[in-house]
């Protein structure tokens, strides 16, 4: 899976971490705020959206009266202490990081995230110094399945898109990689388990565990 390749990219919820299940209680309280609940359609319209358009999309869709920039903060604020103290790497993923940095592989974060949350639990981890850069999809035009955010993550670390590996849990994080001429390994989460047939048909490669990319037993789908 690493032959050949300069760059190993990763998204960040669901992929590098198990953090998925903030949002469900996240999403639930702040809604609740304003009369709402999350509807069943909610997580798929927003799936692969940078974290300015998810709040735009929040705004328009449950009328909220905060700016764009008030709902991001709110929403930092909410999940900060979460992913400071409770969100944990994917099982396999500590020791990955740390092999693929001592072969000397270039690596970055590629998030549709906010900074902030990511910085705080790439802290709490132990794992800051393994990324060279974290590029946030609200630094690009378009989040995911745009390739944006990929093509300006190989292009800040000066890698052609051919030369990285992705990893990412979502359909839509998964063809923004190959939509930027990348190479996808999809990384096993239970949020995502629904739509697991998909992620399939659309990945290089399917692992449950990081530990799998270094013992040669990930699956080889395409």
């Amino acid at each position: 899976m690493l032959n050949e390749k300069r760059a190993v990219l990763f998204d960040l919820d669901g992929t590098l971490m198990d953090s998925m299940w903030v949002w469900e209680d996240i999403d639930k309280e702040y809604l609740g705020r304003f009369g709402h609940a999350p509807t069943k359609d909610m997580q798929r319209a927003i799936e692969g959206m940078s974290f300015t358009e998810t709040a735009q999309y929040f705004k328009k869709r449950y009328g909220i009266p905060d700016s764009v920039e008030e709902i991001k903060a709110e929403w930092n604020r909410m999940a900060y202490d979460v992913y400071a103290n409770r969100v944990r790497l994917k099982p396999g993923a500590y020791d990955f990081l740390r092999e693929i940095r001592r072969r000397g592989f270039i690596t970055g974060i590629t998030s549709s995230n906010s900074r902030e949350l990511i910085r705080a639990c790439l802290t709490s981890n132990k794992v800051s110094d393994c990324f060279d850069r974290i590029t946030i999809s609200c630094e690009v035009e378009k989040g995911k399945p745009a390739p944006d955010i990929y093509l300006s993550a190989a292009a800040a670390l000066h890698v052609a898109p051919e030369d990285c590996l992705v990893f990412e849990d979502i359909p839509m994080g998964i063809l923004a990689a190959k939509n930027a001429g990348m190479q996808v390994c999809a990384v096993e989460d239970d949020f995502s388990a629904d739509q697991r047939d998909r992620i399939r048909s659309l990945a290089g490669y399917y692992i449950r565990s990081y530990d799998e990319v270094l013992d040669g037993s990930f699956e080889t789908l395409v």
